[in-house]
């Protein structure tokens, strides 16, 4: 986690933390103070070697880190071309990714003096992993969760409320991610002094997007050594899925600087890119304010936000990172998108082929490898960051097959 030189694509944000003409501070005038506040704690304790020796402890010992790399032998000759490598984050405890940004912010907060968290979630895997290191730390915990999600994300639900958490029900909107968000924002205006806003992906205001994408870093410095070990060199393309992006900018920043490395972001194309029911910011939308940043949003002609969807909870969100914004513009990472269709045909075919049955989420990024794998030489790579796990989704990708169980 050191500082990156300022001559390299891994040095963003600016002092304003602005990525480019994204990111930035965009809040409440009562809640600048806490930013300013949360900034500074994350620059001590990024700095503080005994705060990384704790962080690195509990990454090893308690969420299973490294993740190991996985050559799938099996699509990859079924699919022809290109060997692929899978990048095992489901692995960790808890099932996701989202147990290493979850365990590095708890620190900050208890660092801090904080003595209650709050948090928002849409697949539940966030909010799965908030509520587990607030049990293990012993602190009170309330999740924000739209009522469509807690619909489709029960198992995760209930998970949450066995770890002790206080889920509560967004209604407003249309009951997913970004309505959750709003209401945990709304929370954390009301009870600054005492409580700490867990945001789980590389979005809201800075320091959020810096601090989140720094903590799942981790995900791509394990995996240029590991490909480097198990390959020699590292992969010719690098793809993960992108909601917010945090698996995504996770995967990708450690490749930021090797040009040779081609970086693709898939998104959620729900029912198409032709239709207003997708999730892809960054393939059918423009620059707005959301969230406390500024970004790539869906959004109507008169800058209204517009309501997302995807089969997949996680991704089922109108914007995009700050930091995927800048690298989209600047061109170094590519952005496409995949319908639901395909990603369930994704999620069968991983499942037969390599016994690993795949969340939503990462579905959306094999959907593309789907594609990119076989327009490549045998002697290609591609490394694919499978985030999470399938558990979660079997009542959707059964609703969606029109299977009963």
């Amino acid at each position: 986690m050191n500082k990156p030189l300022a001559n390299t694509l891994r040095s963003g944000p600016d002092g304003r933390g602005r990525f480019g003409d994204y990111g930035g501070r965009f809040v409440a005038e009562t809640l600048m103070p806490c930013v300013l506040e949360l900034e500074a704690a994350w620059e001590a304790a990024r700095a503080d070697p005994a705060w990384r020796t704790e962080l690195d402890g509990y990454l090893k010992s308690y969420i299973g880190r490294p993740s190991p790399l996985w050559h799938a032998q099996r699509l990859s000759a079924q699919l022809g071309g290109a060997k692929i490598y899978f990048k095992r984050d489901e692995l960790n405890h808890t099932g996701s990714h989202k147990a290493n940004n979850c365990m590095g912010q708890i620190l900050l907060a208890r660092r801090m003096g904080k003595t209650r968290i709050i948090a928002e979630t849409g697949a539940g895997s966030h909010g799965v992993a908030t509520a587990t290191v607030c049990a293990l730390f012993g602190l009170p915990c309330t999740i924000y969760m739209g009522t469509t999600d807690i619909e489709r994300q029960q198992p995760n639900v209930f998970r949450m409320k066995l770890l002790g958490a206080e889920v509560k029900p967004v209604k407003s909107g249309a009951g997913t991610l970004k309505d959750a968000m709003n209401e945990a924002l709304r929370d954390w205006v009301a009870n600054v002094r005492d409580t700490y806003y867990l945001i789980g992906t590389v979005a809201g205001p800075h320091p959020y997007p810096a601090m989140v994408r720094d903590l799942q870093s981790i995900i791509g410095e394990e995996a240029r050594a590991q490909m480097l070990e198990a390959e020699g060199r590292l992969p010719d393309a690098a793809v993960a899925s992108v909601g917010g992006g945090s698996n995504a900018i996770g995967l990708f920043h450690a490749f930021l600087d090797d040009p040779d490395v081609r970086l693709i972001g898939v998104e959620a194309a729900g029912r198409g890119l032709d239709t207003h029911e997708h999730a892809a910011a960054l393939s059918g939308g423009r620059p707005g304010v959301l969230h406390g940043n500024r970004t790539y949003l869906l959004q109507t002609d008169d800058g209204q936000i517009e309501e997302a969807h995807s089969i997949s909870a996680g991704l089922d969100y109108p914007g995009v990172g700050p930091e995927h914004a800048w690298l989209h513009d600047i061109g170094r990472v590519e952005y496409v998108a995949a319908t639901d269709d395909e990603v369930v045909a994704a999620f069968q075919l991983c499942t037969r082929a390599e016994g690993i049955i795949p969340a939503l989420e990462p579905a959306h990024a094999l959907a593309h490898v789907v594609k990119l794998a076989p327009t490549m030489p045998k002697d290609g790579i591609i490394l694919m960051n499978l985030c999470g796990r399938g558990d979660k989704d079997m009542a959707t990708v059964a609703r969606h097959l029109g299977v009963a169980l």
